[in-house]
């Protein structure tokens, strides 16, 4: 079958030809840029002819690592109780070692290591056999780390709730046997191993910490339970029962697998007022992988079952699984990936077999330890279908792309199957994938519908709707890999979906023969807690926006719970007992709320979380406070990037403080570019120069405007004429100056790059194309990098980050202006408090406060709150990598927000248009920009004598346009 030029797979392992001409392009065979995936390789090992591995187990000490030098070797005094010499591993550094085999075949690898630095973030490597990655899971090996409660007590915020406790890394030697760092594989990683002397490379991707022995092991043999049971023989059945409250582990390998505070009479402890941290895990609990410990203590040795009360109502339907170890160890098969059902309502899982017969756990006298950990890996298989399946999707939408030259007119019929032979029967053979997938989800729920079963139905009827009229796809691409309703959108959201493995539990029981209690309370009991709640509810406090005391300070925060309660108890047991100043925060419904709070003369002393431009329309009104009015405000503002300030300027005053802060940099996908010899762009010139050779290979590269629908934004659009040394407006402040020469050559240049370089128009999410490589290179901003660290493992150390392409002057610096603002804070008029209110913000935006908050953060709530504040200090101390931290913080000396003016958003929706004109209808630019100018100039007249700045339209007071360098003189002087 001829797939045109496709030339790389949407989904990992991704395929790369390698061509001179367009002919070669179709004919040539493929050579892969990244290793096949760990099921495949296994598959033809395991049907190779090897003879079974024999038991062996060899231990090779830091001592015979090669390229490991004085400096990495510690002496046995620094190895935290090694009794040996140890190798610190850290800062990309690469070791080998070299183990002989006795026997060719399959083997595991394993290492005792201690875990050194921050921790907050995982600790990654990488291992190469030989000189090579055998799959792509050996790409990216995490080390774990153990976490636990800095308190055993849970502690009482000032609602008397109960407060999350703050978790401590455990620092100790522990053993890993290498796994696949996704956890959709039940056993340790396996590796293909030659008769005699093989070298094993361990290479560092992130993190540091101790190495002591590696280990190279035959796979370890796991008994069934049958043969579990006969070792232990003469053992009995031990009559007692041990209760334990799930919500006490004594460690876990995950710092944001935390206690949730249930309100529901059925969870034990409860309260009808309070919030008690009474379950564990739930939505926090999800990531396959993720394990917590339990410390069991028995007065006899011998048999005894073990029940869980659990609640997994997980909204898809479908069953989760949870792998059992028992002092550290595997018991028997049966205790891998064990199925807790759906259900809406508690119930006590007593861990047996499907016919309903408990299985058996034998415990020595004293502390034992049961550890359950999130398993994906019964639904490893249909991720792989799924991948393979879009993969195909991706490559046939490309071939249809290039065949139809991506302008597809809706009066021409195409014969596509002339040009591409037997898509309808490949569009079937996607269909029966998908609904054997479907057969085996339904094998797992016992027979229950998941809305994961549903999903992969309706995409394989979709294909057997498009196989019907195969010469129709062409002009409905949108329904197969394009639109938002497309089997690949419906595919591409199940991959996470399917994924996911919540299970909250409330209590562990290890008993007899007893009778557990009921997990559900009493329909009484539930009903008279129901009216308890409802007449508290009118007399509790809360977070809501409500009237305050006169000496407290009341501010209002646009935030999620998350960080309204931790900021609230920050101020608490820090701010308060510093200053006796008392805070009151209260979670904003929305922020139009401010502007109507300001007119009934009803707002908060202090907004924080609030979006940039809300400061300048609340100023230009009177209802701010000018920060430069405080003595100390240069000390403050020299924390922030000066360009940042720009939209909080009204004449010579600043109504704001940038709280926390975007940023736009280059990402790039190292293992696509090396492999293709593409070299990383500086400029805009090295971009143009790279586009022809990534599309060739069917890729292209990303830029915010593709990320915009019909309305582009400044932040797509500004950089561009910032770059070429252009402005939005005139120096006075009175019209735009987009139709200046310097301005013209920048939006020409915008607009070149759709209609002349073929860069995307529209792409709907760059991080799933970067992610799944078809768009391998682009400009992304703070919220991509929060999505690849924390939602595409599989990449991590194959990805890095660049500054933003700019403009080469004449004296070969690069000009790299781009916008960056995200929220801010702003002090009001008229409360009364200002001047305490100016404490609670100087102490927030302080270096120390952010560093905590953005750490507390990480590591309750994981990657995914991750804080990028505006704080430089603080950002250079945060615990993400430092050579990212080093490219974001030099692309912050280019930062340049807009400012703010009366007209400012008729700019912004012009500059808009012309691109629109000039890339949909082919206008000419300098005449688009004409055009434009006299809409705005109309628009900039009307607002400027509704605020006072001009009157029949003469120019009777000055509108200042903020500068970089009016702002920099500004904190210089200011004190």
């Amino acid at each position: 079958m001829l797939f045109g030029s496709l030339l790389l797979l949407l989904l990992l392992p991704h395929t790369i030809i390698e061509a001179d001409t367009d002919e070669d392009l179709l004919t040539q065979s493929t050579e892969q840029v990244i290793e096949p995936r760990y099921r495949i390789v296994l598959n033809e090992w395991e049907n190779m002819d090897l003879d079974g591995t024999a038991p062996f187990e060899r231990a090779v000490p830091p001592s015979s690592f090669e390229q490991a030098d004085d400096l990495q070797l510690l002496p046995e005094s620094d190895s935290f109780g090694y009794d040996d010499r140890v190798l610190y591993w850290h800062n990309n550094e690469t070791v080998e070692f070299e183990v002989e085999v006795d026997q060719t075949g399959l083997y595991e690898i394993g290492f005792d290591y201690y875990p050194l630095g921050e921790m907050i973030m995982p600790i990654e490597g990488a291992i190469q056999v030989n000189g090579e990655f055998p799959f792509f899971e050996s790409r990216r090996i995490v080390f774990p780390v153990n976490w636990e409660n800095e308190s055993d007590e849970f502690e009482a915020d000032r609602f008397g709730n109960d407060i999350i406790p703050g978790q401590d890394p455990i620092q100790s030697w522990e053993q890993l046997k290498v796994e696949d760092s996704n956890h959709l594989h039940s056993r340790s990683l396996q590796y293909y191993l030659e008769e005699g002397t093989n070298t094993i490379s361990l290479s560092n991707l992130r993190g540091e910490l101790l190495i002591g022995n590696a280990y190279i092991t035959s796979p370890e043999e796991v008994l069934e339970y049958e043969e579990y049971i006969s070792q232990t023989d003469g053992s009995e059945v031990i009559d007692s029962l041990h209760v334990y409250e799930a919500e006490y582990p004594s460690y876990k390998n995950s710092s944001y697998v935390r206690p949730v505070a249930t309100h529901d009479p059925s969870a034990v402890p409860y309260d009808s007022r309070n919030l008690l941290l009474n379950t564990f895990g739930g939505e926090s609990w999800t990531e396959s992988g993720q394990s917590a410990t339990w410390e069991i203590t028995v007065e006899e040795s011998g048999f005894y079952y073990l029940s869980l009360k659990a609640l997994q109502n997980h909204s898809s339907g479908a069953p989760v699984f949870r792998t059992i170890y028992i002092n550290g160890s595997l018991p028997f098969e049966e205790a891998e990936q064990y199925r807790f059902r759906n259900s809406s309502s508690w119930y006590n899982e007593t861990i047996g077999d499907e016919a309903g017969e408990p299985y058996l756990f034998y415990l020595d006298e004293g502390t034992n330890t049961v550890t359950l950990i999130a398993d994906a890996s019964p639904v490893e298989r249909v991720l792989f279908t799924i991948d393979e399946v879009m993969s195909g999707m991706e490559e046939l939408s490309l071939s249809i792309r290039k065949l139809t030259g991506n302008q597809l007119d809706a009066n021409r019929d195409w014969n596509l199957s002339e040009y591409i032979e037997g898509v309808d029967d490949l569009l079937l053979e996607w269909a029966d994938m998908l609904e054997d997938e479907a057969d085996y989800l339904g094998g797992l729920t016992t027979g229950d519908d998941s809305t994961d079963i549903v999903t992969l139905q309706i995409a394989a009827d979709r294909l057997r709707t498009l196989a019907k009229n195969p010469d129709e796809i062409p002009g409905r691409l949108t329904e197969l890999s394009e639109g938002s309703n497309s089997v690949a959108q419906l595919l591409g959201n199940l991959i996470m979906e399917v994924q996911e493995q919540p299970l909250l539990l409330d209590r562990i029981y290890v008993h007899g023969e007893e009778t557990l209690p009921d997990p559900e309370a009493g329909m009484w009991t539930k009903f008279t807690s129901s009216v308890t709640r409802f007449f508290q509810s009118f007399t509790s406090e809360n977070l809501a926006t409500t009237n305050v005391e006169d000496d407290v300070v009341d501010v209002w925060i646009n935030r999620p719970r998350q960080y309204v309660d931790l900021l609230q108890n920050m101020l608490d047991q820090n701010f308060t007992p510093e200053t006796g100043i008392e805070v009151k925060l209260s979670i904003m419904p929305e922020e139009q709320k401010l502007v109507l709070a300001s007119a009934a003369n009803t707002q908060p002393d202090l907004a924080l979380g609030i979006s940039n431009w809300l400061p300048y329309e609340l100023a230009i009104r009177g209802a701010a406070v000018d920060l430069r009015e405080f003595d100390d405000f240069n000390e403050v503002g020299n924390q922030f990037a000066p360009g940042a300030f720009l939209p909080l300027i009204v004449d010579d005053g600043i109504y704001g403080l940038p709280e926390t802060q975007d940023f736009f940099v280059q990402y790039y996908r190292r293992d696509i570019m090396n492999y293709l010899d593409i070299p990383i762009p500086d400029t805009w010139n090295d971009v143009v120069s790279i586009l022809p050779e990534l599309q060739r290979y069917g890729l292209n590269y990303y830029t915010p405007i593709a990320g915009a629908v019909a309305f582009k934004p400044f932040q797509t659009t500004a950089p561009y004429i910032y770059q070429f040394g252009g402005d939005l407006y005139q120096e006075d402040g009175i019209g735009a100056a987009i139709d200046s020469e310097d301005a013209l050559r920048g939006i020409q240049f915008m607009t070149d790059l759709n209609t002349i370089y073929s860069a995307p128009l529209q792409v709907p999410n760059f991080y799933n194309h970067f992610r799944y490589s078809t768009l391998p290179i682009g400009i992304g901003s703070f919220s991509e990098y929060v999505q690849l660290t924390a939602a595409a493992p599989e990449i991590s150390g194959w990805w890095d980050i660049s500054p933003h392409p700019g403009v080469e002057e004449e004296d070969g610096s690069v000009t790299r202006w781009s916008t960056g603002s995200a929220q801010t804070s702003m002090v009001f008029d008229g409360s009364g408090k200002t001047d305490e209110a100016w404490e609670v913000l100087k102490w927030w935006m302080d270096t120390e406060t952010q560093t905590e908050f953005a750490n507390s953060l990480l590591t309750l709530y994981g990657p995914e709150y991750m804080w990028n504040t505006a704080n430089l200090d603080s950002f250079a101390q945060l615990p993400w990598p430092e050579e990212h931290k080093e490219t974001i913080l030099e692309q912050w000396e280019h930062l340049r927000e807009v400012p703010k003016t009366p007209y400012a958003y008729m700019v912004e929706r012009e500059i808009s248009n012309v691109w629109n004109k000039v890339v949909f209808e082919g206008e000419n630019a300098r005449s688009a920009v004409d055009d434009s100018m006299v809409t705005i100039d109309r628009e900039m007249r009307r607002k400027l004598e509704e605020f006072g700045y001009m009157e029949n339209g003469r120019v009777v007071r000055p509108y200042t346009i903020p500068t970089i360098d009016m702002v920099e003189g500004w904190l210089e002087s200011d004190g």
